[in-house]
């Protein structure tokens, strides 16, 4: 994980963010340009970490990885086939690579899709939506059951899973920064009891503040200074 980390991250850059998409939402008999060409206005994957998220706009460099979604479904439900395009005789991986690179232009992507869905089966924690088939694609409102409760019987599920060197980490990093920063560490005796001097803690809230700033893209800079100042 660590090399392949580095292989994400360039100028200074050490963190990267976690997305997932749990399940890809993926209705059965869409074929994957149909799927993706739905989500053009807004990537469908989530932010994994307990920060605030912000719409996904630009990034730095990513590898995304799509599992269970073919490149092509026999339509179950005629009236739900999307007309044939060049874009369906196209590979997964080119498909995937082309959707990435039109939303992030310029960022370093990787992209890799298999074929083998997610198992799910116990002991797998049963928390999916009735909305879900057993292969943990999407039906229509009207045919899920209607029991409130999680769906038990889901046996598996496509997933989409993405790390990022994205911009927003340079307010996670700034914010952890900043926290620090007011908290009076010399009151807290075990910490310096365990070999940290107060010299290594400065120095080290100077390199959290250069990393978070390796996350700029210039929007905001000048915020972000200010606030460094008033410290």
């Amino acid at each position: 994980m660590v090399h392949f980390a580095d292989s994400l991250t360039f100028s200074g850059r050490k963190v990267l963010a976690a997305w997932a998409s749990l399940p890809f939402p993926a209705f059965p008999g869409s074929s994957l340009p149909d799927t993706l060409s739905a989500h053009q206005q807004d990537v469908p994957w989530k932010l994994l970490s307990s920060w605030r998220e912000q719409k996904v706009s630009c990034c730095f460099a990513q590898s995304v990885v799509l599992r269970g979604v073919c490149k092509e479904r026999p339509s179950s439900s005629p009236g739900q086939q999307q007309p044939w395009t060049p874009l369906h005789r196209e590979s997964p991986k080119l498909l995937l690579q082309q959707y990435l690179h039109s939303h992030f232009p310029g960022a370093f992507s990787t992209a890799h899709v298999l074929q083998q869905p997610c198992d799910t089966q116990p002991p797998f924690p049963q928390f999916f939506s009735p909305l879900l088939t057993r292969q943990g694609f999407l039906q229509d409102k009207a045919l899920a059951p209607s029991s409130a409760g999680p769906n038990r019987d889901v046996q598996s599920i496509p997933v989409l899973a993405a790390l990022q060197a994205w911009p927003g980490l340079h307010q996670l990093l700034s914010g952890l920064c900043q926290d620090l920063r007011v908290r009076n560490v010399r009151r807290c005796s075990s910490f310096f009891t365990a070999g940290v001097e107060q010299e290594d803690f400065q120095e080290a809230l100077e390199e959290l503040r250069t990393l978070a700033q390796c996350y700029e893209t210039g929007f905001g800079a000048g915020e972000s200074e200010d606030e460094a100042d008033s410290d």
